[in-house]
């Protein structure tokens, strides 16, 4: 099976508690003068066919965003922000492809080849997800989980996970035939945790 844009949900992943930025709504900080997670938006809408963000706050402010994409603005089923898995969970369940492409709305460089990359792993190695993994110049590579392609068959497993009172997302993807891509520039995957970090990047 080939998988196309059109097979693919995009899901910005936007409802954490913000706890590395004092509790501030990570997506609605601003670089060059526009929020995080319009950057990321901007840069999963050619990539994928509908639009999905996961938020728990500020809800308004996430539907207008995602309004000139006609992406739909959608919360945790579950309560006390439970972490990425509950995003992911929302987004499987509401995803009408067969596929959901997920990103954090704190990484405004993310690649433009990323769900062509991840669906094309998926396609030759018959996964179940795919995830990233880089390099740095040290030698030294990471583990991307939250930049991942999933097939939308998942959500009863994921339901069930969550339910147990797991939260790990290594460990649920462990559960699977999860497959890893390289990527060659780390630079792209950068997530910004702190104000500090934003700061020094709006600088660069």
């Amino acid at each position: 099976m080939t998988v196309s844009s059109d097979d693919i949900t995009g899901l910005l992943l936007a409802g954490g508690r913000g706890m590395r930025m004092g509790g501030a709504d990570k997506g609605l900080q601003t670089l060059h003068g526009e929020p995080l997670a319009l950057h990321v938006l901007r840069r999963l809408a050619p990539q994928t066919g509908p639009l999905l963000i996961s938020a728990n706050r500020h809800m308004p402010r996430y539907k207008a965003l995602g309004a000139p994409f006609h992406a739909k603005v959608i919360g945790d089923t579950l309560p006390d922000f439970p972490g990425p898995l509950a995003g992911l969970l929302a987004g499987l369940r509401a995803a009408r492809t067969p596929f959901v492409l997920s990103a954090p709305c704190d990484t405004p460089g993310l690649p433009d080849d990323l769900a062509e990359r991840l669906a094309a792993a998926l396609d030759t190695q018959h996964g179940d997800i795919a995830t990233v993994t880089t390099t740095d110049a040290q030698g030294n590579t990471s583990i991307h989980p939250v930049f991942a392609l999933l097939r939308t068959s998942l959500a009863d497993d994921l339901e069930g996970f969550l339910q147990a009172g797991e939260r790990k997302v290594r460990t649920w993807y462990a559960r699977h035939k999860a497959v890893e891509v390289a990527f060659p520039d780390e630079r792209t995957f950068y997530n910004i945790n702190s104000l500090q970090e934003l700061a020094d990047l709006e600088r660069r």
